[in-house]
């Protein structure tokens, strides 16, 4: 067995004649203890002459009558008894209450990390770095305890993470809440449900603001604040990339792309968006454009602002043949359908009836200690392209400033993308997550299946995604087969020693077989238990861990405090605001 694969042999059995033998031999050394203990007892209550000190001898004097057995060490016999009754009924009660805390599948983790096999996530090394990186932070981002031993994990302030949760199995609870908590600087949080910001907002309003982007009323934020989309595009890049996100954004999973109209359609788009932000126009003129295809305003905008060959590209669809002009116009449309929303249209632009409405400033966000959560759900009318732009241009703002001051964010920023597949359908993220570690933009994004992300980033995507990630959390609630073949193979094996007794001719004979199993299978890993999550980080091998949701954390009662305070339940709480 090499000791490298840390591949363990079942425990084998004892044959019957020997279970026989080592319980007689149990029972016969408890009564030679009893007696030896009840007549010492007693001679000590009684004053006289002690037994032998060996407890054999006394417990043979006894039986053959060479030391009195006396009324006294029978009361001492009976004391012990009780003793050790009432020590066995108190074990037993311990141990029962740890069985119901137990999981069918703890006992696998013998086969798992510990120790030294974890150390990269480990809460020892998690410290060294935030020493280096974030000095005075807590050590990192919880993750769990491991099953055997109770080591507390955590992924560092340079580790990029990726969850796989199904639903209703604590993913918000246990990762994405203590994750808020435990930041020291800025953070970012995506949702499709108003949950996390209820549980953290409070707690995080003593460290800095906090911005809620809501603009589909998911926790019926007010529109205090707002951020201009067109403040990104500085030039032909960033509108492109402001375009493709708006695509990516706007199509159902699963739809079919025209190669030419949906190509046009984005740099029609793209070429709109520039114009606008190059005229200092609000956003909502980019969509009045698509609506009048005769328009040729942006044109001139673009020559004007220095972008001839953009607009020599926008003239030549407003003039291209009819039939295709309106195949390009109207997919763009599409794409920009957002803007027809006038909820949603409130948070990208300025209030003429409040000048002094705030702006929120991705670059400015990126230095404090703030926080923005951006709230957005699938379906029609979703808000995706604006939350998704919006999380793109904090996250390229975090980049710039670690760039332009030593390579990376002095205090680390954190961006968990809960819901990522519906709220932030980010296209160019697989190709970047590996990156963002080095410059202190640490992201955890979170999904309910892996099917989930080959919907957004295609099936290669998503293995860029799964292989850059340093920790990667399985939470259990999934029924992907193929998915838990792969991480029951990446969990590994161990050897099982089965062993088997022939007789016959009056001889016994016993051989031992030795086969090699999964020690989680696709059926262990699709029934995980509540409570449990596997744990596959970057140099460490896959561990079992419990998780731990907020209430068993540090900041249990300013969660209950936050909760109490912004619930929808609450009828005494205060109308929330967007920006405190």
């Amino acid at each position: 067995m090499s000791k490298g694969t840390h591949r363990k042999p079942q425990p084998s059995r004892h044959s019957p004649d020997a279970v026989l033998l080592y319980t007689g031999l149990g029972l016969l050394t408890l009564a030679c203890a009893a007696v030896y203990a009840a007549t010492h007892l007693a001679a000590w209550i009684t004053g006289t002459p002690a037994p032998p000190a060996d407890p054999w001898a006394t417990l043979f004097g006894v039986l053959d009558g060479t030391i009195t057995w006396t009324p006294q060490a029978t009361g001492a016999l009976a004391a012990l008894t009780a003793a050790t009754l009432a020590a066995a009924a108190a074990m037993l009660v311990v141990r029962r209450r740890g069985a119901r805390r137990k999981s069918r599948i703890d006992d696998t983790a013998r086969w798992l990390g510990t120790g030294a096999d974890i150390d990269p996530i480990s809460h020892a090394t998690a410290r060294q770095k935030a020493a280096r990186l974030a000095p005075g932070a807590s050590p990192g981002i919880p993750i769990g305890l491991t099953v055997a031993g109770g080591q507390a994990l955590y992924a560092s302030w340079e580790d990029v993470q990726l969850d796989i949760w199904g639903p209703r199995t604590g993913k918000t609870t246990s990762r994405a809440i203590p994750a808020i908590l435990a930041a020291p600087g800025a953070v970012l949080v995506t949702s499709n449900k108003r949950d996390v910001v209820d549980a953290t907002r409070a707690v995080r309003d003593t460290t800095g603001d906090v911005w809620v982007f809501d603009p589909q009323h998911l926790s019926n934020e007010p529109s205090c604040w707002w951020w201009n989309p067109l403040s990104y595009v500085t030039d032909e890049v960033k509108a492109a990339k402001l375009a493709g996100i708006f695509a990516a954004a706007s199509r159902p999973a699963g739809a079919r792309v025209d190669a030419f109209f949906d190509n046009a359609a984005q740099d029609l788009l793209a070429a709109l968006l520039l114009a606008a932000a190059s005229d200092q126009r609000p956003i909502t003129d980019v969509y009045r454009w698509l609506t009048r295809p005769d328009d040729d305003t942006a044109v001139d905008i673009l020559r004007a602002a220095g972008y001839p060959l953009t607009a020599d590209q926008l003239s030549g669809v407003i003039n291209a043949p009819d039939r295709q002009r309106a195949g390009v116009y109207g997919t763009a449309t599409q794409l920009a359908s957002v803007l027809t929303n006038r909820a949603a249209a409130a948070w990208v632009t300025p209030d003429p009836a409040d000048p002094h409405r705030p702006q929120f400033d991705p670059q400015a966000f990126v230095t404090s200690t703030d926080t923005l959560y951006l709230l957005s759900k699938e379906g029609k009318g979703s808000a995706g392209p604006l939350t998704t732009a919006l999380t793109v241009a904090v996250i390229e703002a975090a980049e710039h400033h670690a760039a332009h001051s030593g390579g990376r964010l002095a205090v680390p920023l954190l961006a968990v993308l809960d819901e990522a597949a519906n709220v932030c359908r980010w296209p160019d993220l697989p190709d970047l997550y590996s990156h963002f570690g080095s410059r202190g933009i640490c992201l955890m994004t979170i999904l309910q299946s892996w099917s989930q992300g080959t919907d957004v980033w295609g099936d290669a995507g998503m293995r860029k995604l799964w292989s850059a990630a340093n920790v990667v959390v399985f939470g259990g609630g999934v029924k992907e087969r193929d998915f838990l073949d792969n991480v029951s193979a990446l969990i590994g094996d161990y050897d099982k020693t089965t062993r088997s007794v022939s007789s016959g001719r009056g001889h016994r004979q016993t051989s031992e077989h030795l086969s090699r199993e999964r020690i989680l299978d696709a059926a262990d890993l699709a029934a995980l238990p509540p409570g449990r999550a596997v744990v596959l980080a970057s140099g460490a091998r896959p561990t079992l861990i419990r998780t731990q949701p907020w209430w068993t954390g540090p900041h249990a009662g300013a969660v209950h405090a936050s909760l109490a305070q912004h619930q929808p339940t609450n009828s005494t709480a205060p109308a929330a605001a967007g920006r405190p």
